[in-house]
């Protein structure tokens, strides 16, 4: 993920700064507070280097301009999450085929969810169009992406994740730009400390920007002195958004590219999987890969644009992969896994971990070795 928007993605004792020491040694070590609803991992927890490292975060943060109030209320209840630091250094680094990316975002229940969410909010979204020139299908489909329309917008507090970061000093530097980013955001009144939530890498909002971008580019679209990226209202996130792509590069009136029929051609063409689609694509291309440099999440936010605005599936097919399957053979073999009582989690194509899982443990019920890998002949043993 691009870091130029959001790629990344206190506690109780750390309130008291330099008088943290004395506390730290004779509270207990437990979860100091936290979203019950989050894994034990992602509640603030006491660390005395975590503490220090807040007390000696504190003169730099006074000398940016953060004031001695807004410190003591973000830091209030808040502390180092072990969890984060866990999730950044366990990140995967592997890429899904173009296939398993699309099955992904531009699903058909992502697809039935975005065409509600754009009739509900069809005035904004219009208006949006209007004020910035960015596609009213494109803004959707990127809160798609990012939230799920609002319904994945993150609940770990954004204060305790980035220091959690900054201390951790894997990205100290960015992180630690990040926090003073959602200290300002704080001290500005847009948001109060236990509504300002994310996801584990400080990612914000229904369109999950992280606070430099939001400082640099978010929008009070409602006109209540706020910008609310948070609040159940889209409007202001989404504004925010087009603000974004706008600023960006977006150029009005062109659309982000198309898929290409065989033996079209076009000044710009990319085919990101072998054997797989072409599509022709504009300046606006570029302009979604500011908000995320990846052309399979680019593409995503295209076609699922170009889906919620009525248009089918695209019509190249893609290649079998690389255990000679199409996407119908997957769905098939994952139905087939699931009828017979091991779990996939669901038929969409996408053989992710708990596929693989359910194969190995149909694979050591008959006998064979549990490589969780699939084959044409596995998918035969199960008709």
């Amino acid at each position: 993920m691009s870091i130029t928007r959001r790629n990344v993605t206190f506690g109780l004792a750390a309130l008291t700064l330099a008088a943290c020491q004395s506390t730290l040694q004779t509270t207990n070590t437990a979860s100091i507070a936290g979203p019950k609803t989050l894994p034990p991992d992602l509640r603030p927890q006491l660390n005395r280097d975590y503490a220090a490292w807040v007390a000696s975060f504190r003169g730099r943060a006074l000398s940016q301009g953060i004031t001695e109030q807004t410190l003591n209320s973000a830091f209030r209840d808040t502390g180092y999450l072990p969890g984060v630091i866990t999730r950044d250094r366990n990140q995967t680094e592997f890429t899904r085929t173009l296939e398993d990316y699309l099955s992904i975002a531009a699903s058909d229940e992502r697809i039935a969810k975005g065409r509600a969410a754009f009739s509900r909010h069809r005035s904004t979204l219009n208006s949006l169009e209007q004020t910035y020139g960015v596609d009213a299908e494109i803004i959707c489909a990127i809160w798609g992406l990012e939230s799920y329309y609002g319904e994945r917008k993150g609940d770990i507090p954004v204060i305790s994740a980035t220091s959690t970061l900054a201390f951790d000093g894997r990205r100290g530097a960015f992180y630690e730009k990040q926090l003073i980013a959602a200290l300002k955001i704080l001290q500005n009144g847009d948001i109060t400390v236990d509504r300002m939530t994310g996801s584990w890498a400080g990612a914000m909002g229904h369109t999950q920007f992280i606070p430099t971008s939001y400082q640099a580019f978010a929008v009070d679209f409602t006109g209540d002195g706020k910008r609310d990226i948070w609040s159940n209202d889209p409007s202001d996130a989404l504004a925010s958004t087009a603000a974004y792509l706008q600023r960006n590069g977006w150029t009005r009136g062109t659309k982000w590219g198309r898929e290409l029929q065989a033996g079209e051609s076009a000044s710009r063409v990319i085919q990101p999987q072998a054997g797989g689609p072409r599509f022709a694509v504009t300046g606006n291309f570029n302009a979604i890969k500011r908000y995320n440099n990846s052309d399979s999440y680019a593409i995503g936010v295209g076609h699922l644009a170009d889906r919620i605005g009525g248009a089918g599936p695209l019509r190249t097919p893609f290649p079998p992969d690389k255990y000679g399957l199409t996407k119908d053979d997957r769905i098939a073999l994952q139905s087939r896994l699931t009828s017979r009582g091991f779990d996939t989690g669901g038929a969409d194509g996408v053989l992710g971990p708990k596929s693989r899982a359910a194969i190995a443990d149909y694979q050591r019920s008959i006998g064979l070795e549990p490589t969780g890998d699939p084959s044409q002949a596995l998918l035969k043993s199960l008709a």
